[in-house]
């Protein structure tokens, strides 16, 4: 279940870092499309990243590193 979310995130992460690739090459000079996209990007992987750290700290991901 965590490791569908994570996916699920990291792909919502790409569509919008695409869509705001979109925004900065169609849009008009005063449109905030392009910084609406971005703050979700951003917001999307911080989310990404709490998912990560809550899965290592509750047990759920497991590293397998030999080191």
């Amino acid at each position: 279940m965590l490791k569908t979310a994570i996916v699920l995130m990291l792909i919502a992460t790409v569509v919008s870092l695409f869509s705001g690739l979109l925004f900065l090459v169609k849009d008009d000079s005063n449109s905030n499309r392009l910084v609406i996209a971005l703050s979700i990007r951003v917001a999307l992987a911080a989310g990404t990243v709490g998912l990560i750290a809550w899965g290592f700290f509750s047990g759920q991901l497991v590293s397998h590193v030999p080191w």
